[in-house]
């Protein structure tokens, strides 16, 4: 199963290169080949027990699947947006790629510098693909980019040592490597826009996203810390917590964001979200789908109460769940995508913050959460987090966030790229939910060395390509420009790659195809 997981990885580097050769598809190679070698050290750590912190187990490290997104991500935006002649946005695509590359070799060269005895064949390999790297860096970075890089580095080495070590069991190496990856990155913007406002330039709601995922994981790191020293599930506890919630939201969160968008959030916020009626309209749909996943959850628990022998919910029932988002997704895509940005940023706070409240069991609602979520955890919930409801939001709204708007004349990239944003849509939403049903329903073919189903992956494939057609029919913005082969293929591969990894692959999924799409 690791083989054809790399395989396949390796077929989508090379296709993207192909696409889109440069100095740094060299970079991208090398450090493909070495993450290759180097994930079967850290396999071979995590059986051993012998990797400093505690992953997730049932699951190998995943290191070249995490390793080539960010690399690759930055490569076809770079790509992107040199052809739209927008020198900003290009120079950040090499930013981007460069730092996926540096983290993804760190990575490699912290199993490589624990395994013992030194593994030498791996150990030359990681030397000449960092060799490569740091010498296209040297070559394509000014002093200001390298600096960037070397920060983003920074960070991620102090946030991983945090987080790994408070949160056993909540990821595997590469699942570290893309969510603190992402989280560096994030911070490291947001202090570098913070140091450099310039009234009227950038789109508050990128700030609004900058401010919001550091916010509340600055909140987690605070409550932590201070619940260390007290016990979290008194009344006092939880009292004390709304109380510095309030105060660090409107003390520290919202002066941070006005000072970027120069003018008041909450203000900014009512005005965005209620200036037309057609965000008004999609508002109210949205609440009414809401209510609909509380009331499948609440229903679902009395079914648990009833049937005292059935403790989990089935495959089938969780993805009643991936069809509520892709009834929630697909309208704001196709009418207001700014909306849907904003409105998937919020959501994602919200449920950030129910999670602390959850695992810190903050009165009144701490334990009735526990309670309700407990019966759709997965084997991949093994931490003290439930993160794979998260991690569904992530896989649909990353697309959205992540798609280049700069770059995209009229609101839209040509051909295949016109698809990017309903990349979560497509993979996760449509791909994996019909996968899984039909797999667990009616699958008798397995993949060699899997749970995953024949019958499962060709259903998925039929259905996205079903999805391209209905999004051709209803989007009138999306033009393929004949571009049919190429998602025919790139949609296959990622479907093959659900069927195979064992990361999660609500965040994986949407990524890949998003790259796939944007080459």
């Amino acid at each position: 199963a690791v083989l054809v997981e790399s395989l396949l990885v390796f077929t989508m580097v090379l296709l993207v290169h192909a696409v889109v050769w440069d100095r740094f598809s060299w970079c991208a190679v090398a450090l493909a080949i070495q993450a290759f070698y180097v994930q079967f050290k850290w396999d071979r750590l995590l059986q051993l027990g012998g990797a400093v912190f505690q992953f997730r187990g049932a699951a190998n490290s995943g290191l070249l699947p995490a390793s080539m997104v960010m690399p690759l991500l930055g490569v076809v935006m770079k790509e992107r947006c040199r052809a739209a002649g927008i020198v900003y946005f290009e120079r950040f695509g090499i930013v981007v790629a460069s730092t996926g590359m540096l983290l993804a070799l760190f990575l490699s060269v912290l199993a490589v510098g624990i395994t013992k005895p030194v593994p030498t064949n791996t150990c030359i390999l990681t030397g000449i693909a960092g060799s490569v790297i740091i010498y296209t860096m040297k070559h394509s970075l000014t002093v200001s980019e390298v600096i960037e890089v070397l920060e983003v580095l920074l960070i991620f080495v102090y946030l991983s040592m945090i987080l790994l070590y408070l949160l056993p069991r909540c990821f595997t190496p590469g699942e570290a490597l893309l969510v603190l990856g992402g989280v560096s990155f994030v911070l490291n913007q947001l202090i570098k826009r913070s140091l450099n406002v310039i009234e009227g330039r950038g789109d508050p709601i990128d700030f609004f996203l900058l401010v919001a995922v550091v916010g509340v994981v600055l909140l987690g790191l605070f409550f932590t810390v201070l619940f260390i020293f007290m016990d979290s599930g008194t009344w006092i506890s939880s009292m004390f917590f709304h109380m510095m919630t309030a105060v660090l939201g409107l003390g520290v969160i919202m002066p941070w964001l006005y000072r970027l968008i120069q003018r008041n959030p909450l203000f900014w916020l009512l005005q965005f979200l209620f200036q037309t009626q057609t965000r008004l309209y999609l508002l109210v749909y949205w609440t009414f789908l809401a209510a609909s996943a509380c009331g499948v959850v609440f229903y679902q628990n009395t079914k648990r109460s009833s049937e005292s022998k059935k403790h989990q919910a089935s495959t089938v029932t969780r993805k009643y769940f991936h069809f509520i988002v892709v009834a929630t997704y697909v309208p704001g895509l196709i009418y207001d995508r700014q909306l849907l940005y904003v409105a998937a940023v919020l959501c994602l706070a919200v449920f950030i913050f129910l999670e602390y409240v959850r695992y810190f069991r903050i009165k009144p609602f701490g334990q009735t959460l526990r309670h309700l979520l407990s019966l759709f955890l997965d084997e991949r919930d093994s931490g003290p987090l439930i993160l794979t409801h998260i991690y569904l939001l992530l896989g649909m709204s990353l697309p959205v966030w992540l798609f280049p708007r700069s770059c995209a004349p009229k609101g839209t990239l040509p051909g295949a790229g016109a698809l990017v944003p309903y990349s979560g849509v497509l993979a996760v939403g449509v791909g994996d939910t019909i996968a899984s049903v039909f797999g667990s329903t009616m699958g008798e073919i397995k993949w060699p060395g899997t749970k995953k189903t024949f019958e499962g992956t060709m259903t998925a494939i039929f259905a996205q390509i079903i999805a391209v057609a209905l999004i051709l029919i209803f989007d009138s913005s999306v033009n393929l420009n004949s571009s049919y082969a190429w998602i025919l293929a790139s949609v296959s591969l990622v479907s093959l790659l659900e069927a195979y990894t064992t990361q999660i692959d609500n965040l994986l999924l949407p990524l890949y195809l998003q790259i796939m799409l944007m080459a």
